[in-house]
């Protein structure tokens, strides 16, 4: 195997045989991470060569080939796509829709007639594999390199679309020694559905419209003219067949079965679905069409149902074809994930975090093997951009374990006086703008009633009353308990939800009222157990002010402005009681945070509450205001690392902050010092380099105490 070290980071001698040793290392690398997802360098390595290979392409023009991993994202924007004729058509598979047992008994039922075979003859060998919920491809090589990428069109002429599936990781631009001359492999283009929900969660947050499924996702990236455009959508590919192979047989195998040509598309470096596999009669169909469809859900990746082939190729060529599509395969389809209905209502849910969320009620229709009442709308922007409104039909989609959601709305067609009868044109105009009023997300939380804003630049609208709305209020229990707050150990999640649930607390304060009896109480809680988040709840009222603060779950005000509020205002009373202009006047603190800061205050609930926690004895010292107190280390920025004799790290960065200074995660030229332990790594090296001065632990409370 070649090795890295062959390309040391300095400048290449542009040896084309050197080069094309690089391409080579460069797809072996990129094949383990695309496609056996198994990568056997770090990503940074990968770049590193990456980058070697682009500068002696630049400097040096003639060295570049089509197939070069630097060619994945590359080529000007197109005006339109060229057209390509098949060599070999791109043909459809029937369609079986019926998605009982009967389905795959019959397609096994008309294959045996077609070949004459009587009950006495052995069962059918068939190749079961997923039906892929994407866009048909074909890919051409010459020579073992990709020279074109089609999408299907009418199975007779397709469009070039080349550029844009070079974008795709799963695909080799270059295949190994031994293949045909002419080699078409036939496969599908499609989105993951992680990557799905990522996009679409990308386009939400910039304003942009969304995506209605997978598939209609990854058929939009395909058949973007501007190829950069489509590198940034993520698509997946999996092969399984063969178009034109030419010569027939000359430099690859002579293939006896379809599973064998399968494998050996798997070893010639195309994804190929562990899902495939051989089955025999009628039976094994069944028995393969029912497994896929419960592992449907669960799979990464949108299918509609399964597809079964003849497997012998011999038996294929016999049994031919009938009105363009073959004999020996049909498309067993599942339950459709999308479905019409009718919208009843739109309600706002409140999230544990306060984020309001807009939600049809639907009409009850069974979707994706579950009957589904309501449809997340997401947030008021996008109910508005689909002008999704009660009353309404709509396609609802769901799909594994990804939430119901409302993809679009079905609007009845307004016919032309030349076809129709004037009135029912006027009855169905009416039907369309007689619809109900456009959505409009609450100003007050429907729970708690607490005021609802939406900051700028936010998509979401949040409830303000965080400590106050029962909707909120096992997160802010749990946020208020974590380690980094007041500390409460031992009150995890389920004892929360068995605290709340149960209605043994309402509020924060209520906390501090618990006692072993009422503990005691709950399932699985040992007395041992009691006692000890007794202790522990008894202990976390002596706290500070910064993790008290930082308790209260204020949007925007995490640990580090909690410390720096504490330190400039000194007091609680300070700080709920200052202006915007004196908030603005913290450091760490702009517009938004100042903003949310005087949002939570404002609510009287809010203020209610940290009263009562107060009064049930949570305390902490307060200090002069900032102007008045020490601040040694102010202006400085520390990097911490290693071990510290005696100092743990969190204990080092609170020393550090309350003096004034900042904590940062990593050396840069803007570091002042880092401040190094045992086993110190890597950042020690890169404070060296940049000529930041390095301490150890007692030159940082030197510093501490103003003696350095």
């Amino acid at each position: 195997m070649v090795t890295n070290d062959l390309f040391p980071p300095q400048a290449l001698p542009p040896d084309p045989a050197q080069v094309a040793q690089l391409r080579r290392l460069l797809h072996e690398h990129a094949h383990r991470y695309y496609v056996e997802d198994a990568p056997t360098i770090p990503d940074a390595e990968y770049d590193r060569l990456f980058q070697a290979l682009q500068a002696m392409e630049a400097q040096h023009p003639a060295l570049l080939t089509p197939d070069s991993p630097t060619q994945r994202v590359g080529g000007r924007a197109l005006e339109s796509f060229a057209s390509v004729r098949h060599a070999v058509p791109m043909l459809s598979i029937r369609t079986e829709t019926d998605t009982e047992a009967s389905g795959a008994h019959n397609f096994d039922a008309r294959v045996r007639r077609e070949l004459g075979l009587d009950g006495s003859a052995g069962p059918v060998a068939y190749v079961a594999e997923p039906k892929f919920d994407g866009l048909a491809m074909s890919l051409r090589y010459q020579h073992g390199v990709l020279v074109q990428a089609a999408t299907r069109g009418d199975g007779e002429v397709g469009e070039d679309v080349t550029q844009n599936i070079r974008t795709i990781g799963q695909i080799p631009l270059r295949l190994p020694d031994g293949v045909p001359e002419v080699l078409e492999v036939r496969g599908e283009v499609y989105m993951r559905r992680d990557d799905f929900e990522t996009l679409n969660e990308q386009q939400r947050a910039r304003g942009q419209k969304t995506f209605v499924n997978p598939r209609n996702a990854a058929a939009g990236a395909v058949r973007q003219l501007d190829p950069s455009i489509a590198a940034q959508r993520p698509l997946s590919f999996f092969a399984y067949g063969l178009g034109e192979v030419s010569p027939a047989q000359a430099g690859g195998p002579e293939f006896g079965t379809h599973y064998e040509m399968l494998q050996t598309l798997k070893i010639w470096g195309f994804p190929v679905s562990a899902l495939v596999t051989i089955a025999h009669g009628a039976t094994e169909l069944v028995a393969y069409y029912e497994t896929i469809a419960q592992q449907r859900d669960g799979l990464g990746f949108d299918i509609d149902g399964v597809v079964y082939k003849v497997n012998s190729l011999a038996l294929q060529r016999r049994m031919g074809f009938v009105t363009r599509e073959p004999r020996w395969a049909v498309a067993h389809k599942f339950p459709a994930q999308e479905q019409l209905t009718t919208v009843l209502g739109i309600d706002v849910q409140v999230g544990r975090t306060g984020k309001l969320t807009p939600v049809a009620k639907l009409a009850p229709v069974f979707v994706g093997g579950v009957t589904v009442t309501n449809a997340t709308l997401h947030n008021e922007d996008e109910a508005r951009r689909k002008d999704v409104r009660v009353g309404d039909t709509v396609i609802v989609r769901r799909a594994g374990d990804v939430i119901p959601e409302v993809v679009g709305v079905v609007l009845p067609r307004v016919p032309t006086e030349s076809s129709v009868h004037p009135e029912l044109v006027e009855r169905s105009a009416q039907a369309v703008t007689g619809r109900g009023p456009i959505f409009t997300m609450p100003r007050q939380c429907p729970v708690c009633g607490s005021t609802a804003v939406r900051e700028e630049g936010e998509v979401d609208y949040r409830c303000t009353g965080g400590l106050f709305c029962s909707a909120q209020r096992k997160q802010a229990i749990l946020h208020f308990a974590q380690r980094r707050a007041v500390e409460v150990e031992g009150l995890g999640e389920k004892l929360v939800d068995q605290l709340v649930d149960g209605e043994v607390i309402r509020t924060l304060s209520d906390l501090y009222r618990l006692g072993l009896a009422s503990l005691a109480s709950l399932d699985r809680m040992a007395d041992k157990s009691a006692q000890n988040i007794v202790a522990a709840l008894e202990k976390s009222k002596q706290t500070t002010l910064p993790r008290f603060l930082f308790g209260l779950g204020i949007r925007h005000v995490g640990e580090a402005t909690a410390k720096a509020l504490a330190r400039h205002f000194g007091s609680l009373d300070a700080i709920m009681d200052a202006s915007l202009d004196q908030l603005l006047h913290v450091s760490d603190v702009g517009p938004t945070v100042a903003q949310s800061l005087r949002t939570f205050f404002d609510q009287p609930h809010n203020r209610e509450v940290v009263e009562q926690l107060r009064a049930g004895g949570v305390s902490w010292q307060e200090g002069p205001p900032a102007e008045r107190a020490p601040t040694p280390l102010s202006g400085k920025t520390f990097v911490l690392t290693g071990t510290l004799p005696t100092l743990s790290r969190d204990d080092a960065k609170e020393m550090i902050e309350a003096a004034g200074g900042k904590v940062a995660g990593s050396v840069s030229k803007k570091s002042t010092f880092l401040v190094a332990g045992a086993e110190a790594g890597s950042k020690l090296d890169k404070a060296r380099e940049l000529g930041v001065a390095v301490l150890d632990e007692a030159g940082l409370k030197e510093l501490l105490d103003g003696r350095a």
